[in-house]
């Protein structure tokens, strides 16, 4: 069985890790997870990508204990690294993707979750945080790289090192998380978290713009702002190109709504 449900609807493709009860991932888990992110990526109809976690405890409880407890060091390594290279894959991939996070969101969850665009969270739904330290070990999936970006380096430290969970509220005042919303349901969660991704696909929202501004900020926020500035640039080349932007541009001078095909 796929240890990661991949299903699309009018543009948006929902990735759900399902491991129950606490969707850790395997390298079994990770390998499903890397397959569905390059399936959604060159499916031309998807344009907003959902990640989130079978059931209404947890979105992803981290890497399996039980497999690091009974593997080599070597295996460790190419399992995190193999990781690291599945988040940036997904981190690559010009298209929003948004982390819908509908329970405890900890360690490798919350890593998989910073790899997103976008992080909501189900208010009173659990518990998020890097508590790898109480183990002996770092977050090892990018997570003392992009908590940092996110938050600050000495806020960062400071979570990671007391090795802390807090609620959703708090991760949403550091700033971990883009919005915490209060759904009666776990299923009403989704239907709301489905129905705000599909703000950003077409025909009403030009998801080719929607990719070009999220490679930009992901690429030019690793880079000098003169090579940010050129990237910039070039994509800004490849969109006024595209019909969308003729689009976009005729329907403002003719005060009508446009009509964007991705193209």
């Amino acid at each position: 069985m796929a240890l990661v449900d991949y299903a699309t609807s009018a543009g948006v493709a929902l990735l759900t890790l399902n491991d129950p009860p606490v969707n850790g991932y395997t390298h079994e888990m990770m390998k499903d997870l890397d397959a569905a992110i390059l399936e959604a990526r060159f499916d031309n109809d998807v344009h907003v990508i959902v990640i989130t976690g079978h059931g209404e405890k947890f979105f992803c409880a981290g890497a399996n204990i039980n497999m690091l407890r009974e593997s080599d060091p070597t295996f460790k390594y190419y399992f995190c690294l193999h990781a690291n290279e599945t988040l940036s894959r997904l981190e690559h991939t010009p298209k929003l993707c948004i982390a819908a996070l509908n329970g405890h969101t900890v360690g490798g969850g919350l890593e998989i979750a910073m790899a997103c665009d976008l992080r909501i969270a189900r208010k009173g739904a659990g518990k998020v945080g890097l508590p790898e330290v109480t183990l002996g070990v770092l977050p090892g999936t990018g997570g003392t790289q992009r908590l940092a970006r996110l938050i600050g380096k000495s806020r960062a430290i400071q979570l990671m090192c007391e090795g802390q969970t807090f609620d959703f509220e708090t991760a949403l005042a550091v700033g971990l998380v883009n919005d915490v919303w209060e759904t009666a349901s776990h299923d009403e969660f989704m239907d709301r978290i489905l129905a705000y991704s599909h703000t950003f696909t077409l025909p009403d929202r030009a998801a080719l713009a929607v990719g070009r501004i999220k490679r930009a900020v992901q690429t030019g926020f690793e880079v000098g702002l003169e090579q940010g500035l050129a990237l910039e640039r070039e994509l800004q080349a490849e969109l006024f190109a595209s019909e969308d932007a003729r689009e976009g541009l005729a329907a403002y001078m003719e005060k009508r709504k446009p009509v964007f095909q991705g193209k």
